[in-house]
């Protein structure tokens, strides 16, 4: 088939008999003006008798084989949505081709619920039996594991039917962007409500039930979302633990990370364990490098809380702390098991925290996305867009942003080329971090890091200076400095962004490692620029 799920535009409902799968799917379906088919009424019009005729004159194997044998012949369509038979997805084959191309909503209820559902309703073969509660309790439990491997799930036990549609549409706009690594994938989840199905996509990740889960979070973020947290891991038989760090980048360091191997320890947390970052980029770095190193390993998630961490931090296994000789001098490459990204949590952020993110989205947009570069370029499409409780971007766009950053880290996983692109503006960047005592946010620090870096591919003529002019009118239309005299604080000695540039960990040698634009979707990188090009480049921007 080959086609992401979004342009597919298909819908998978599924669950045990009797959570309301056809009634749903068609209300779902009605609402996204969409086409409606119900498995198994398909099988029956096809086959010419009902369902509980075809198990007893033909038997299950041939309605397991009709099954899907029809379920890869509506894949291959547009536009629809489908209701499966309670049994469709428990086989592992046709699971692993549903999750390639649709986007899977599992639909489930309490054993009462179910019985009195569907009790009698003769049709359904699989009750035709002495005991049906007992079949029924049976059934569950030996399709839970199944059910478990699907990362959205809605309970409809005490819900009406507007209700669950509601939540089912919601789900259905999420999307999921799978990510290959040496040894193994990953999914990043991305939806908006998404943090209330953080347990399920764990689950769907492999995690088993019972598994001790560390939440590391940071004093601003868990009084926000810490309780959604743990109420989702809960209800996925997740046993979740609070650990707490302080915020911002000056503590991240090895005393914090520490910190944490007390925590996790005092938790319970052991090989079996899996440590979860709720938080920005620097608890995803610090959380991560713990988890690589607590018990040399234990696994990892990630759901990112800002606009940074969602398109950049989140992405690749890439961890680490500071040492005050510099940024990220000790770390670890720790794949996570799962991303969860809800564009919802962004409403919290700061105006400032949501600009900073802006400057690594067009970064992206610079290295590989000219489409999302030429968006973006005018600014945010009104000007209150960017203000607190509304995302400046489409999710079709945060998805752009995000596949720039899937594509290089998974044909250079280790940093051994081609992802080093991804430090467009960081070595000025991290500079300028370090000497105003980080002061200045990642993302301001960037957006001028990447100004300078087009003025320096200028200043060696590898590019034209329409590209220098196009990227600062760019970043400045969202607000972001572009020159170390209009950052706060600032401005500062070229000298000292110098001095700081030699404990870049992207040093090689004696030799600063540059990456330098090109043009819009292009770059290289040089290992070549002489200090007194960087030095008039510095002094161009405003340094002293």
């Amino acid at each position: 088939m080959g086609r992401r799920k979004e342009e597919t535009g298909n819908l998978i409902i599924t669950g045990f008999m009797g959570t309301g799968k056809t009634a749903v799917g068609r209300r779902v379906a009605e609402r996204l003006h969409r086409r409606f088919f119900d498995m198994d009424a398909e099988i029956e019009d096809r086959a010419g008798k009902p369902v509980n005729r075809i198990f007893a004159e033909d038997g299950e194997p041939w309605f397991r084989e009709m099954e899907a044998r029809l379920l890869t012949e509506l894949l291959d369509d547009s536009g629809l949505v489908i209701a499966t038979g309670g049994g469709t997805l428990v086989d592992a084959d046709n699971r692993g081709i549903v999750s390639d191309v649709a986007p899977v909503v599992c639909l489930h209820a309490s054993r009462d619920a179910i019985l009195s559902r569907v009790r009698y309703d003769e049709s359904r073969p699989l009750l035709n039996v002495e005991d049906p509660a007992a079949e029924v309790q049976r059934l569950l439990s030996q399709r839970r594991d199944a059910y478990a491997a699907l990362p959205w799930h809605v309970d409809t036990t005490d819900l009406s039917l507007a209700a669950v549609t509601d939540r089912v549409l919601a789900l259905a706009r999420s999307r999921t962007l799978p990510v290959r690594f040496p040894g193994g994938t990953y999914d990043i989840h991305l939806g908006a409500g998404i943090l209330a199905h953080i347990g399920g996509a764990l689950r769907a990740a492999g995690t088993p039930p019972g598994t001790r889960v560390a939440v590391v979070s940071n004093d601003l973020v868990a009084p926000l979302y810490a309780d959604q947290a743990d109420e989702s891991l809960r209800v996925a038989a997740l046993r979740p633990f609070r650990c707490l760090i302080p915020d911002g980048e000056q503590h991240k360091t090895l005393i914090t990370v520490r910190s944490l191997y007390d925590q996790f320890l005092e938790g319970g947390l052991d090989r079996s364990g899996l440590v979860l970052s709720l938080g920005g980029g620097v608890t995803g770095d610090i959380a991560g490098f713990a988890a690589a190193s607590f018990m040399r390993g234990v696994p990892f998630a990630q759901v990112p809380t800002t606009l940074l961490s969602m398109v950049d931090a989140s992405v690749g296994g890439k961890t680490g702390v500071d040492l005050p000789q510099g940024k990220n001098l000790v770390g670890a490459f720790k794949q996570p098991v799962t991303v969860v990204v809800d564009p919802k949590v962004l409403s919290t952020l700061e105006e400032a925290e949501v600009r900073s993110g802006m400057a690594e989205v067009i970064k992206h947009g610079v290295l590989g996305a000219p489409d999302l570069f030429a968006q973006l370029e005018g600014g945010p499409p009104i000007p209150e867009a960017a203000l607190p409780g509304s995302l400046p971007l489409t999710p079709d766009q945060l998805a752009q942003a995000l596949r720039v950053k899937i594509n290089v880290v998974q044909e250079d996983p280790y940093e051994r080329g081609l992802r080093a692109t991804l430090n467009l503006g960081h070595t000025v960047g991290h500079a300028l971090e370090r000497v105003s005592g980080f002061a200045l946010r990642h993302g301001e620090a960037v957006s001028i890091g990447m100004v300078a870096a087009a003025r320096i591919a200028v200043a060696l003529e590898q590019a034209e200076p329409e590209l220098s002019d196009r990227l600062e009118s760019a970043l400045a239309s969202w607000d972001l400095p572009t020159r170390c005299s209009s950052s706060h604080p600032g401005p500062f000695p070229a000298q000292r962004i110098w001095e700081a540039m030699a404990h870049d960990k992207k040093r090689r040698r004696d030799t600063l490692r540059w990456i330098l634009p090109l043009a819009v979707g292009r770059v290289a990188i040089s290992e070549d620029v002489p200090k007194e090009v960087v030095i008039s480049v510095l002094h161009s921007l405003g340094a002293c």
